[in-house]
């Protein structure tokens, strides 16, 4: 069924859901999980993106692809690991074609309303133009005290 999962990852905590979920039908299919870390262009704001904020965001990239890399290991699962600099949706996308990927997992937020709208969204970017199906997991709410 599937033999290629691409896992964007974003390092955040809506990405550990589906972390699980890509190795779970990995482990369920026999299929390599391709780990992605996109190290965003700022288009809008390039004087913010010198050499010191590019390293710690690839600092944190690689924080993130190394726990992927051990979670999967742990469960048998064959990792590929990339770490790439552009715009998010489209590295995404272009990235899966090139890598002939059979699913994509994305983690998404749940923003709604104005923080959508302002924020954008990157798995519904990848949902929209993406070739192949992409399985997107919510992150679980957090239970109100």
């Amino acid at each position: 069924m599937y033999d290629r999962i691409l896992l964007p990852t974003d390092g955040s905590e809506a990405s550990s859901r589906a972390i699980e979920q890509a190795i779970g039908l990995a482990t369920e299919t026999g299929a390599e999980i391709h780990a992605l870390f996109v190290v965003e262009d700022i288009p809008y704001a390039p004087e913010m993106m010198d050499d010191e904020v590019a390293a710690q965001l690839r600092s944190v990239g690689e924080e993130a692809l190394t726990a992927i890399r051990e979670q999967a290991e742990e469960a048998g699962v064959d990792v590929v690991a990339a770490l790439e600099e552009g715009a998010p949706h489209t590295t995404i996308i272009d990235y899966s074609e090139a890598e002939n990927v059979d699913l994509i997992v994305m983690g998404t937020h749940g923003r709604s309303g104005l923080d959508r709208y302002l924020l954008g969204s990157v798995t519904e970017r990848v949902v929209r133009t993406a070739e192949v199906p992409v399985l997107t997991v919510r992150m679980e709410e957090l239970e109100e005290e």
